[in-house]
């Protein structure tokens, strides 16, 4: 069945670009992590293109313990700003696009978190997304006075009730609640202020919140992981999702298995929007994209690449030389959905440990495609056209070059083809995803329904 929605885009933001040895390329800016005139540049380079939303991720530990690898890195929370930090900077100099920041269940407070991205959410005028992660890496712990990381499965159980919690704290107020009213005196309506008053297994919350309902009711709420777990948090709670997939297969099973686990909690399959990251080398012709991938190929330091993988499968291979095919391996309590791509591609194509940090440092299991303008046209719309995502964050190699180069060869043949917007739809980041305003508690006692909340 042919669709009649249109793609959506976001521009997925690494520092320097997301390719591993993205800062030692000339088409880079080395210092990018720390350079805000280099982040307003690209936020309106995606914003003129029409971009969704521009998505940080975000860490609270450097990920890696060997220095040497560490030091040759500018991608693993090495040198870059706090993402609610920048995006609050960004909002001042952008006018529609999105910003959506990464914030860990784990290592943050319900109260924390609504209120950072309320604030958000006022100051750009209804544009704000939390990203939801429930963090992966072990080494945060220590960062939080704590020696040991959750459990998979507690944070998993953490985040469910983290994520009602911030909803209800959303709903502090009505809409209408601040009247500020200096004739009567009146700053906001009592009767238009409700407290939480949450006891869980994990929180006690009385509320309310210290800032106005937000612009947008909710901050839009994104969900980047993809274990069972983290399936059915999606389904329950999420209205984006970022995910991956190197198979058309495989992004059509997921796609479908989400979607249809929303009925379960009364959800409009409609109000989720799937987004696998997407990482485009694009050149004129194909032999230029294969040498632009090849050039960023070349700067990978063998050091980083073997530790960048031992990053994402959460194993030690220090016992296996590069040219050893990758070994069977635990079960990790890391990110589980990440070993699981790597370690069934290995299989799939009976590749060494060399052979997989090659395919990790461009995009770290995401989708990477190298090609013309065309090429990659067709492959997103062949993947979006199959019901496998509703659109892509897409992952520029470098930045800005790589930036550059999507937005000015691929969008026009997105656009050619009536893939992508000619113009945004709306002002706030619900609207332009085609996503319902959550209306408040006090005009509409049962609008919880659609958003999956407890």
């Amino acid at each position: 069945m042919a669709r009649r929605d249109r793609m959506r885009l976001g521009a997925f933001l690494y520092p320097g670009g997301h390719h591993v040895a993205a800062w030692r390329h000339p088409s880079s800016q080395a210092d990018a992590g720390i350079n805000a005139a280099h982040y307003r540049q690209i936020a309106r380079i995606a914003e003129a293109a029409k971009f969704d939303l521009l998505f940080l991720a975000d860490g609270v530990s450097i990920r890696g313990d060997d220095l040497d690898a560490l030091s040759r890195t500018a991608i693993r929370y090495v040198g870059q700003f706090e993402p609610l930090t920048l995006l609050s900077h960004l909002s001042a100099v952008t006018e529609r696009i999105g910003l959506v920041a990464t914030a860990s269940t784990t290592y943050n407070e319900p109260f924390h978190v609504a209120r950072k991205f309320a604030s958000l959410d006022h100051l750009s005028g209804g544009r704000a997304g939390w990203n939801l992660v429930t963090s992966a890496d072990p080494r945060e712990a220590w960062n939080f006075s704590r020696e040991s990381h959750l459990a998979h499965a507690n944070r998993y159980a953490r985040a469910e009730e983290f994520v009602d919690v911030v909803r209800g704290l959303w709903d502090s107020y009505a809409d209408d609640a601040f009247v500020r009213d200096r004739e009567t005196g009146r700053f906001f309506d009592p009767d238009k202020l409700g407290l939480l008053a949450h006891a869980g297994a994990h929180f006690s919350v009385r509320g309310p919140l210290n800032v106005p309902r937000p612009p947008q009711g909710h901050p839009v709420v994104v969900q980047a992981g993809s274990s069972e777990a983290g399936k059915a948090l999606a389904a329950r709670t999420a209205e984006v999702i970022f995910t991956a997939q190197q198979t058309l297969e495989d992004a059509v099973d997921f796609y479908g298995d989400v979607k249809h686990r929303m009925a379960r909690h009364g959800r409009n399959p409609d109000h989720l929007k799937i987004m696998p990251g997407a990482f485009p080398v694009v050149g004129r012709t194909s032999a230029e994209a294969q040498d632009k991938f090849a050039s960023l190929q070349e700067l990978i330091h063998p050091v980083v690449g073997r530790a960048l993988l031992q990053q994402l499968i959460g194993a030690d291979l220090s016992a296996y030389p590069d040219d050893a095919l990758v070994p069977d391996l635990p079960e990790t309590d890391g990110g589980k959905s990440r070993q699981d791509l790597f370690l069934r591609l290995a299989r799939r194509e009976g590749l060494t440990i060399r052979a997989l940090y090659l395919r990790a440092a461009s995009a770290r299991g995401h989708w990477t495609i190298v090609g013309t303008p065309a090429q990659i046209a067709d492959a997103l719309q062949e993947r979006f056209e199959a019901y496998g995502a509703d659109g892509f964050n897409i992952m520029p190699p470098t930045l800005p070059g790589g930036l550059d180069d999507f937005v000015s060869l691929v969008i026009p043949e997105l656009r050619r083809r009536g893939l992508f917007r000619e113009a945004y739809e709306g002002t706030t980041l619900r609207e332009n995803l085609g996503l319902p305003r959550p209306a408040d508690r006090f005009s509409t006692p049962h609008a919880a329904s659609d958003r999956g909340a407890a």
